[in-house]
């Protein structure tokens, strides 16, 4: 048998990297969405100097990443990089009456989730904004028309008149997540298309939008 002994040592490596509970509680919670290492910290009632050490361990071995929030730039949000655990992230499933993503305008990626979302999953779904615009963004069309995702062309809404109990509140931009006061379940770090106004960077969201929905997706069930 030709083992891949480099294979294997990666491997390890990787486990090693998650053989602490904190790290592994780390991994957990950037599987559903991205969170700042201040957000880590509470979730983990741990000291930020611990936590930092924790994520320099898991950025040693490429198994996070960080990026700036496109709102405040002193912020920093953790992801998983994608593909590195894939096959090792959690497999629970979660029963929810009805997913919501927010976005700031609600024009463009939280409408695209949902799209997406509407194609991967039976569980209900809408979208809202915090700043809604007047309509959904042509581009934002443009994109789902050329990816065959169903996006009605309805008006953008404000989240206070959508959320109900029973719902999982996703934020698709970084300004709703930092300014929504509502209990918000996941965070999905994902940079705004319309701010580079081309149709390159709404497939780039599209794109990332559709890694996220297709990890998380088989993770909820809808309530009966």
């Amino acid at each position: 048998m030709n083992a891949d002994w480099s294979d294997v040592e990666g491997r390890a490596r990787l486990h090693a990297a998650l053989a602490d509970p904190a790290r592994l509680r780390i991994v957990d919670v950037l599987s559903l969405g991205d969170a700042s290492p201040s957000e880590l910290a509470e979730i983990l009632t741990a000291p930020s100097n611990l936590v930092a050490h924790h994520l320099g361990v898991l950025e040693r071995e490429g198994i996070v990443s960080r990026k700036k929030s496109e709102a405040d730039r002193r912020r920093n949000y953790v992801q998983l990089v994608p593909g590195a655990l894939d096959h090792i992230t959690p497999r629970d499933q979660r029963a929810v009456a009805r997913v919501v993503f927010v976005c700031t305008r609600n024009s463009a990626r939280s409408h695209l989730a949902a799209a997406l979302w509407r194609r991967a999953s039976a569980v209900p779904v809408t979208s809202a904004g915090t700043h809604p615009a007047d309509q959904i963004h042509p581009l934002a069309l443009e994109v789902a028309r050329r990816h065959r995702l169903d996006l009605p062309r309805v008006a953008p809404q404000h989240v206070e008149g959508v959320l109900s109990a029973g719902d999982l509140v996703i934020s698709v931009c970084d300004s709703a997540h930092e300014e929504l006061t509502t209990p918000i379940d996941i965070h999905w770090s994902v940079p705004d298309p319309v701010a580079a106004g081309d149709a390159e960077a709404f497939d780039e969201a599209l794109a990332d939008l559709t890694r996220r929905v297709t990890t998380l997706a088989p993770r909820l069930t809808p309530t009966h």
